[in-house]
């Protein structure tokens, strides 16, 4: 029979497990009035907008940031813009690249909440194409173009690396819209890291090929996120919007885990 000494152990050994799974990060949330969407490369903003919907019908003031794609700075800045807009807790989402851009300002007050889409989550000063060495080379590196300080995808390689689960014809809009970045952008290093003062949220694209799975996992872990897996190419937010936008929910308070 527990006395009120040991039950006080007990509860205490139980929190202690809750704060290494992750469990505790979940319950702690604020409730977030905005939610702001950060595109990554190969993209734009209107990567964004089937989440965006399920968003809104939550009563989230939402709005998509678009990246310049320059440098890390420009993108970072643009970021903090759009913050600085917001009234009240605010959810930052990054897919890709841009999980790079909002570990630099997720520090930011107003940011409640992080929630990386298969993204780069690097630490600070962290050389994060070293780290992903480590992995196997994704195949959609193979396809990627270079001219005048900027790189993109060929459009063979946008259909089947990058977009390999979404319908061919939107597929190929979606390439129409790619972003170029500009060649050092990938390479720069982060000065900061708000996973690690933040709650976070990771999704894992188990078919991605322009970022090796197991490497998001592997930054997943590092980060104690809460983190789910989706059967998807490296753009779940449009072929998985509905899973995106609750992963998202759950970050803002909106909706409880299941």
């Amino acid at each position: 029979m527990l006395n009120r000494k040991s039950f006080a152990g007990l509860f205490s050994a139980i929190a202690a497990m809750s704060v290494m799974s992750g469990i505790v990060q979940a319950k702690e949330v604020p409730v977030a009035k905005n939610v702001v969407l950060v595109h990554g490369l190969y993209a734009d903003g209107s990567s964004w907008i089937d989440v965006i919907p399920y968003l809104e019908r939550a009563g989230l003031q939402v709005t998509a940031v678009q990246n310049p794609l320059t440098s890390l700075a420009d993108d970072v800045a643009a970021t903090r813009r759009v913050l600085a807009l917001q009234d009240g807790p605010t959810v930052l989402v990054g897919h890709s690249f841009a999980g790079t851009i909002i570990s630099e300002a997720g520090n930011d007050p107003k940011v409640s909440a992080l929630v990386y889409v298969a993204a780069r989550a690097p630490d600070a000063g962290e050389d994060f194409g070293a780290l992903a060495a480590k992995y196997p080379k994704p195949p959609a590196s193979a396809g990627v173009i270079k001219k005048d300080g900027f790189f993109w995808l060929s459009e063979e390689t946008f259909l089947r690396d990058f977009a390999g689960d979404i319908e061919p014809s939107r597929a190929r809009a979606l390439y129409a819209v790619q972003g170029r970045g500009a060649d050092a952008l990938p390479t720069t290093k982060t000065t900061t890291a708000a996973w690690k003062a933040k709650p976070t949220w990771y999704q894992v694209s188990t078919e991605d090929r322009p970022l090796n799975p197991d490497l998001e996992r592997f930054l997943a872990k590092r980060m104690n996120a809460t983190t789910i897996e989706l059967d998807s190419s490296h753009v779940s937010l449009v072929s998985h919007p509905k899973e995106i936008a609750d992963l998202i929910l759950l970050a803002a308070g909106r909706k409880k885990s299941q």
